[in-house]
């Protein structure tokens, strides 16, 4: 049995995260806790990851991720607001370093003309303050749309951990 492409990411993002002394938090709507899964599956995971928060419902982002009630009605749940808010409140629950947020409408059912099936958002913060998002439209059903969602969410974590090493945080002093 070979491994898939998320267990492979997901052996990535441990690597580098305990090669650069780094913690991770997840914030998982659209994906359910596909990514924390991915990422437990591997022993030894608990030196880097901390924990992970499906926040399925809207009652559930803000009752444990302290999302703004006004900016889901505002925004609505699959929106950048909404990702990084979901990416700040794992991030100030958990301890972690990192974290990263997703939050989309997988399918079959839930879209709207500007809400297509395949939106996702995606959002990464550092405990230092930084930001990054990312919006995608993915294609297929819906184990399609939430397993390229899990990739894309690894993949930005790997993108935090290169921008704190370009930023020269973990160059060493010579």
């Amino acid at each position: 049995m070979t491994k898939n492409e998320i267990e492979h990411r997901a052996e990535e993002v441990l690597s580098v995260c305990r090669a650069m002394g780094l913690t991770l938090a997840t914030a998982e709507s659209c994906t359910g806790g596909l990514i924390s899964a991915a990422l437990t599956a591997i022993p030894g995971s608990s030196d880097v990851f901390l924990c992970g928060v499906a926040s399925y419902a809207n009652a559930a982002k803000t009752r444990v991720l302290s999302v703004q009630e006004e900016m889901l009605a505002r925004h609505g749940a699959v929106s950048a607001e909404v990702a990084r808010a979901m990416a700040e409140g794992v991030l100030e629950i958990s301890g972690a370093d990192l974290a990263v947020a997703v939050t989309g409408i997988a399918g079959p059912g839930g879209a709207t003309p500007s809400k297509p099936v395949g939106l996702v958002h995606l959002a990464g913060a550092r405990k230092s303050g930084e930001h990054c998002e990312e919006r995608h439209v993915f294609t297929g059903d819906r184990a399609a749309v939430r397993h390229q969602a899990a990739l894309a969410a690894l993949a930005l974590v790997l993108k935090l951990t290169v921008k704190r090493l370009s930023a020269g945080v973990e160059r060493p002093h010579h």
